[in-house]
């Protein structure tokens, strides 16, 4: 039988080299990578020496990593990259360019970013011995400025992330209905869009429905939050894939998305599910979901596969190099600081978050099998990036077999119907 096999790692912000040799327990994990055809990774970083421009607003810290990083992603054995996510627009659309040039020159196969969105949006393609592979990436997180443009006869467009944007909407009962009209005169939230449509320039707000300044209330019978994907965004994604499908023997989708259950990070939102199976339906054969930072539930939806989040693979934050002006200022220190101190306080001297969190730091790798056209099995290995060590030191992935990690993980993927055997510290999917 004709077989291609895929391992898969979740989000990896590296900042720092890798050792000459490698570390303790880098073998093995590069051992795992190199024996699968395709081999995905996310790389949440810009990779450029201060060749881009610090933007006013970051996804969270101001991502810069030394170019000659992507060196070190090849050689754990990683062949095919997501670029879009909500540090790919950190250093501006200069970063952008700077970042795909550095990984162009290492001839690295990648999507989710580009010139413009035309070229953000199209699918990357690597080459099997038995299976032509096409993947698509997108972005759901970060701020507007970060999303690509499209280039229009009189002007070219913006570089920047694919956008696939969540419409949030909140459903409200009748009396909170009322709550949020009152509100909305007391502070007078809405009083530049009421004008506009006294004026005649907007049309009035549809019935039942009521602004609060950028969010939107929809009288329901109980409350609840709807999140569903921007229409434009989904449908771009679902003519993309179908092209892909055309060209390729198997369609790969990856999305960075911070969305998830307005109170539990470890489950999916709505839009998340809805995006995957709609992609699925469209022709895609996996979805590769990260950014949370943290495992969530896998579901085998019909004949495809939807990672929703696989987590952390390098969790190096703390490490970088450089942050900018805007940094240091929006948390009201010196913008003479350095980055090392600026660390300190932001973590109360790793007292606060992200280093406090064990599910942060235990993750998996997720492999899967592709026998003419079908999957057939699903590995989970699971990884640890070493929480408990010192700042210059953690980060780095180790396959560790934890049985700790896998039954979480079969926990997260039971509301899908996703049965999760365990076995020598390996967890298995059968199809």
């Amino acid at each position: 039988m004709a077989k291609t096999t895929f391992i898969a790692a979740g989000d990896a912000f590296a900042t720092k080299r890798l050792p000459k040799g490698g570390y303790e327990g880098f073998d093995e994990i590069q051992a795992c990578v190199k024996a699968h055809d395709v081999a995905f990774l996310n790389l949440e970083s810009t990779f450029h020496d201060r060749e881009g421009i610090p933007a006013a607003i970051s996804g969270g810290t101001w991502a810069m990593s030394d170019p000659r990083i992507l060196d070190d992603m090849k050689e754990y054995g990683f062949n095919l990259f997501n670029t879009a996510n909500n540090h790919s627009c950190d250093y501006s659309q200069s970063g952008v360019l700077a970042t795909i040039k550095h990984l162009q020159d290492r001839d690295m196969i990648f999507a989710g970013t580009g010139k413009d969105l035309g070229d953000a949006s199209k699918a990357c393609y690597i080459e099997t011995k038995h299976a032509r592979v096409a993947m698509l990436a997108c972005n759901s997180s970060g701020n507007d400025s970060a999303r690509a443009g499209a280039q229009t006869e009189d002007l070219p467009g913006r570089p920047g992330a694919n956008p696939m944007r969540c419409l949030k909407r909140f459903h409200v009962d009748q009396k909170h209905f009322d709550m949020v009209k009152e509100l909305a005169e007391v502070t007078m939230i809405n009083a530049s869009a009421e004008r506009s449509i006294e004026l005649g320039y907007s049309a009035p707000y549809p019935e039942g429905q009521f602004p609060f300044g950028g969010s939107r209330f929809i009288l329901d019978d109980h409350n609840w939050v709807e999140t569903v994907p921007h229409k434009g965004d989904m449908e771009r994604m679902i003519a993309r894939i179908k092209e892909a499908k055309k060209q390729a023997d198997i369609v790969l989708v990856s999305i960075h998305s911070h969305y998830y259950d307005e109170r539990q990070t470890n489950i999916p939102s709505r839009f998340i599910e809805t995006f995957a199976r709609n992609c699925i339906d469209a022709g895609a054969d996996v979805i590769i979901g990260h950014g949370p930072h943290e495992l969530q539930g896998i579901e085998k939806y019909k004949d495809g596969l939807i990672f929703y989040s696989i987590g952390n693979y390098i969790f190096e934050t703390e490490t970088v190099e450089y942050q900018p002006w805007d940094a240091y200022v929006n948390k009201g220190y010196s913008p003479d600081m350095k980055v090392g101190e600026y660390m300190d306080l932001r973590s109360k001297n790793g007292t606060a978050g992200y280093g406090v969190l064990p599910e942060i730091w235990n993750s998996v790798m997720a492999a899967w099998t592709v026998e003419d056209g079908k999957i057939t099995e699903v590995q989970l290995y699971p990884v640890t990036l070493n929480m408990e060590k010192t700042r210059s030191q953690k980060g780095r992935p180790v396959m560790n077999k934890s049985e700790e990690t896998l039954k979480y993980l079969a926990e997260l993927s039971q509301p899908y119907g996703t049965k999760i055997e365990i076995k020598d510290g390996v967890g298995y999917i059968r199809f």
